[in-house]
């Protein structure tokens, strides 16, 4: 074999092999986007949903208890109507109280957004650390 082609071999499988690198970096990075974009979608519907159906148990519930509030007063107007009126404001200080703290709870209790991509770039930084290193 002729020198010159020798070198000429041997460069193209460098670069063959640095193209094959790149694009199995590439493929990894778009599959970590995708996951990123698809968890961040899910959240984002989530929230929404929750959301919109927090507004819609604290509008009508919020009616339904006033009401309830305004019949039991009513019922009640000659003889102890104070007594009736802050009763139900006690009471509604007191439900105020407990939904607030489930609500912190919970909110407490939830995984950290986007967990499922971190640990996957975790794992891949793992898998692409050498063995010293692990």
């Amino acid at each position: 074999m002729e020198p010159g082609r020798a070198s000429e071999a041997s460069g193209g499988g460098m670069f063959d092999s640095l193209r094959r690198l790149l694009v199995g970096l590439l493929a990894l990075l778009q599959t970590r986007v995708e996951l990123f974009t698809a968890e961040l979608s899910a959240e984002i519907s989530w929230a929404a949903r929750l959301l919109l159906w927090a507004f819609i148990a604290l509008f009508f519930g919020g009616l339904s208890v006033l009401m309830i509030a305004l019949a039991v007063v009513i019922a009640v107007w000659d003889e102890h109507r104070v007594l009736a009126a802050s009763s139900f404001a006690g009471l509604f200080v007191l439900v105020t109280l407990v939904a607030a703290l489930t609500a912190r709870s919970r909110l407490r209790s939830r995984p950290p957004l986007l967990s499922a991509s971190i640990d996957e770039l975790r794992r891949d930084q793992s898998a692409l650390r050498p063995d010293s290193e692990r």
